[in-house]
């Protein structure tokens, strides 16, 4: 945990400065647009997640905008520079997870006409109940400081890729490749996310119908992808925003540019939420440890390459 935490403050102060003084600064219009546009719509979703969240109860405020603000925010910054090639590909191409992502979150009952309600993180309840967090006022802090805050600056972190692309440059036969990259695991992304929806769809029926359970009595899915890695659909997520970094490179020349740390960041991000998520998989389900043992985090193969 203390090195996830040290990883976070690096990232997050040291490698934007890193970045930003070694590769080339900002164009006035980059500037423009990130100063005089997005601290300040960015500033004001923070605020809406914090202020409904504590209102309402439910901390998933956050959850039900990342897959809908890195859209307007990439057509936002998009339509400011006066549509670029490349920044309308990037924007197209954050559309298209976006349409992706919310339909999935949706389906799980996250969006209801009363906005503030919907699901929430089942792990926020955990977390909730453990010594330190169930004093209100730590909650509110925590609440403000990582889940409105910390999430919402990733969120645009992981977006202002698309800032890089401001001068109209042509488009490369690059750009192609990485964009049949990014359609490529926002497709695997799919299928894993639905491999899972159909095995918790289908455990609940028969436990509702008092069926036999068979394979279904693991409680967790391990068939499909979900054999092959412990959370392809995390991995993928993480691909499709490296891929995302990698137009960045493309419009700069350079392999490190200022755009880099929302990428890194959701990478130790996912670290750090995997690791809570399967502690509690482990204490819910008896082989959920043997799981760990023989099935790879995020890459496949990496646990036969250990042996």
């Amino acid at each position: 945990m203390v090195v996830t935490i040290l990883l976070l403050i690096f990232t997050v102060i040291g490698l934007p400065m890193i970045s930003f003084y070694l590769g080339t600064p900002l164009t006035p219009l980059q500037s423009s647009i990130l100063y005089d546009h997005m601290v300040w719509i960015v500033g004001g979703v923070i605020a809406y997640c914090f202020i409904v969240g504590e209102l309402s109860r439910n901390n998933s405020q956050v959850d039900k905008l990342w897959s809908i603000v890195p859209v307007y925010y990439a057509w936002h910054m998009t339509a400011v520079a006066g549509f670029p090639d490349r920044m309308t590909l990037m924007a197209v191409l954050v559309s298209i997870w976006g349409i992706r992502l919310t339909f999935n979150f949706a389906r799980r009952g996250a969006y209801t006409w009363k906005f503030w309600a919907g699901e929430e993180d089942y792990r926020w309840e955990i977390l909730r109940k453990r010594p330190g967090f169930s004093n209100p006022w730590i909650w509110a802090a925590f609440n403000l400081f990582f889940i409105s805050g910390y999430q919402n600056t990733l969120i645009f972190l992981f977006t202002i890729p698309i800032l890089t692309a401001t001068q109209n440059s042509p488009l490369m036969v690059w750009d192609g490749i990485l964009v049949l990259f990014f359609i490529l695991f926002v497709v695997v992304e799919f299928i894993a996310d639905q491999q899972q929806w159909n095995f918790q769809q289908e455990k609940h029926r028969r436990i509702r119908l008092g069926l036999a359970m068979e394979e279904y009595a693991h409680g967790f899915v391990r068939t499909g992808l979900w054999s092959r890695v412990r959370h392809p659909n995390y991995a993928m997520e993480q691909a499709i925003w490296l891929v995302f970094y990698g137009f960045s490179i493309i419009a700069t020349g350079e392999w490190i540019n200022w755009s880099m740390a929302g990428c890194v960041l959701l990478v130790i991000l996912f670290k750090g939420s995997s690791d809570f998520s399967e502690a509690i998989s482990a204490e819910k389900y008896p082989e959920y440890k043997s799981y760990q043992s023989n099935v790879p985090r995020f890459i496949p193969f990496t646990k036969f390459l250990k042996r």
